[in-house]
């Protein structure tokens, strides 16, 4: 082949999209994922949602990029790290947590997969669980229900328990959800119950405060970003009141909550990966419906019993999906 025939075969081929010029330059699709928490706070996290892409043939740094923007814990630079993603470009943007609010609110050109703690109707992000509608879907970890069955569990565990606090941040989407089930679950029990609403840190302080003076028998904790922030206080409280804690999610159990009964977070990040695949294959967020959990998990911690100085019953203990000693 002499030169000239060369020069115009390369042409030819670049010219083409199926050619082998362009099938040289295919394009890896890249995903942006921005978290409010930071990158310590989430690895339990990412690992299943990587291994989840991983089973749909979704590898990174083979046929699929990721980038990772974490906020620590700085709910304005959300917005900031959102708009450095598009201009990159990104593909599509997974986010969590209350980014996914911060973002939801936000006009993005690019589709939005989320996991998110509250109720996605509530926040205004969703039109039904079923369709979605805009830009955005995913999942959700809120299952009110269960707010009552932990209720039921705390009964098992301390069967004279007649006055429960809540401690819950009332502008999480659905905690209205949560607290009527939790208000049902009390009336059958015959129990009573305070609630305390904690947006802030001085509003849990005055919680602690109120009920330092007329001692609960139980706590529940309704699980979100900002209970999980200051858990470790929470918990503290428990010990020094001697007051057993319920929450929703295992981080309590593993950092000293008696007991949590709730969603398996980290298969859910894992399922989070099939809205990343399907929407990459050119599925619209809209049409996705949006998916509750759909594997639970028990927790009991016996060192934290021993020091409260409670008695798990052998019942509950049967059904644990993971005990702590």
């Amino acid at each position: 082949m002499n030169r000239r025939t060369l020069l115009i075969s390369t042409l030819a081929a670049a010219a083409l999209p199926g050619g082998v010029a362009a099938q040289g330059k295919a394009k890896i699709p890249r995903i942006g994922f921005v978290s409010a928490q930071s990158a310590v706070a989430l690895a339990p996290f990412i690992e299943p949602f990587r291994a989840g892409l991983a089973d749909l043939g979704q590898i990174e740094g083979h046929n699929l990029a990721i980038e990772f923007r974490y906020a620590d814990d700085d709910v304005a630079r959300v917005p900031q790290l959102a708009a450095e993603l598009i201009s990159l470009p990104v593909d599509l943007i997974v986010t969590q947590g209350v980014a996914a609010f911060v973002i939801g609110k936000m006009s993005v050109p690019v589709p939005l997969v989320y996991a998110f703690s509250g109720d996605p109707v509530s926040a205004g992000f969703a039109e039904s669980l079923a369709r979605p509608g805009g830009n955005m879907t995913g999942l959700t970890f809120l299952w009110p229900e269960l707010t009552g069955k932990r209720l039921e569990m705390l009964r098992e565990i301390v069967p004279e328990l007649r006055r429960i606090a809540i401690v819950a941040n009332p502008q999480h989407p659905g905690e209205h959800l949560e607290r009527a089930y939790s208000e049902e679950a009390a009336r059958r029990l015959e129990a009573r119950i305070v609630y305390f609403p904690t947006r802030s840190t001085d509003e849990l302080n005055a919680a602690f405060a109120a009920m330092a003076v007329e001692p609960p028998q139980a706590i529940s904790v309704f699980s979100d970003g900002f209970a999980v922030q200051h858990r470790q206080q929470m918990i503290d409280f428990q010990f020094s009141r001697r007051v057993p804690l319920i929450a929703g999610w295992s981080i309590f159990a593993e950092s000293g909550a008696l007991c949590t009964y709730g969603p398996n977070l980290r298969e859910s990040y894992r399922r989070l990966a099939y809205y990343v695949d399907r929407v990459l294959k050119g599925a619209k967020p809209a049409d996705l419906p949006i998916e509750q959990p759909t594997k639970f998990e028990l927790v009991l911690n016996l060192k934290s019993a021993k020091q409260l100085g409670m008695t798990v019953p052998q019942t509950l203990l049967a059904r644990a999906d993971e005990v702590i000693e």
